[in-house]
C-alpha cells in the first residue's frame, strides 16, 4: 500500500491512491465514516468501495479527514471534512487531468460526499448508509448526477425510513437500494454491497 501526503487547509492530509486492472477510466475519492467513533480509511466498507470502484475501472482514492491517522487538524463536524475532500479532489484532478470523478462514502463520510457534490460535480456518487440523522452541518443542494444510495434494511443506527425520505424528497431521485437484514456496518454483507454497485453501473 503505497501512501501519500498532500497540503490541505488545516495541514497534511494522508492518503492512498490504488490503480485498477487496466487502463483507468475514472479517479474515485472516497469519504470514511465518523472520525469521533473510529473512522478511517481502513474502514472495511471503505475498502469494499475502493474495490468496487476499481473493478469499474477507476482509480480509487482513500484518505483520511483531519485530525485522523497521520492526517492534521482537528475535527470540524462536517465543515472542514468537505474542505479535506475537495482538497483530494483537486489533488486527483491534477494528478488524473482527464478522468472523470466519481465519490463515494460511507455513513458520515457519505454526507460529506454529497454536500461537497454540488460544488465538485463528479459523474457518479455512491452514498452507503449515509448518516442523515446525525449530520448537521447545514442545508444543502442535491447533487446533480448519477447517484446512487445503499442502505441496510436492519440498520440501527440510520433509519431506513429516513433514507427513503431524502431518496423521495431529493430532485435529483437517487437510485436507493435496500439490503433487507443488512445492519450499519454491513457484516457478512460485503459483497452484497459490491454487487449492488456493479450490477448499477456498467463495467464499460
Amino acid at each position: 500500500m503505497t501512501q501519500d501526503y498532500i497540503a490541505g487547509p488545516a495541514g497534511a492530509l494522508q492518503l492512498v491512491p490504488e490503480l485498477p486492472a487496466g487502463p483507468p477510466r475514472a479517479v474515485a475519492v472516497i469519504c470514511h465514516p465518523h472520525p469521533l467513533h473510529g473512522g478511517t480509511l481502513n474502514n472495511k466498507v471503505v475498502h469494499q468501495l475502493a474495490l468496487s470502484f476499481r473493478e469499474l475501472g477507476a482509480v480509487s482514492v482513500r484518505f483520511n479527514f483531519r485530525g485522523v491517522g497521520e492526517s492534521q487538524g482537528d475535527f470540524d463536524e462536517g465543515r472542514g471534512e468537505q474542505q479535506d475532500l475537495s482538497a483530494v479532489v483537486g489533488w486527483a484532478r491534477d494528478r488524473w487531468p482527464d478522468l472523470p470523478l466519481w465519490l463515494g462514502g460511507f455513513s458520515f463520510g457519505a454526507m460529506v460526499a454529497i454536500r461537497a457534490a454540488e460544488v465538485l460535480r463528479p459523474q457518479r456518487l455512491v452514498t452507503v448508509a449515509p448518516a442523515v440523522n446525525h449530520f448537521a452541518a447545514g442545508p444543502f443542494e442535491a447533487p446533480a448526477t448519477d447517484w446512487l444510495v445503499i442502505h441496510g434494511g436492519a440498520d440501527e443506527i440510520v433509519p431506513v425510513a429516513d433514507v427513503r425520505a431524502l431518496a423521495e424528497t431529493s430532485p435529483q431521485s437517487p437510485h436507493l437500494v435496500v439490503l433487507d437484514g443488512a445492519g450499519h456496518f454491513f457484516h457478512g454483507r460485503l459483497n452484497d454491497l459490491k454487487r449492488s454497485i456493479l450490477d448499477y453501473f456498467p463495467v464499460s
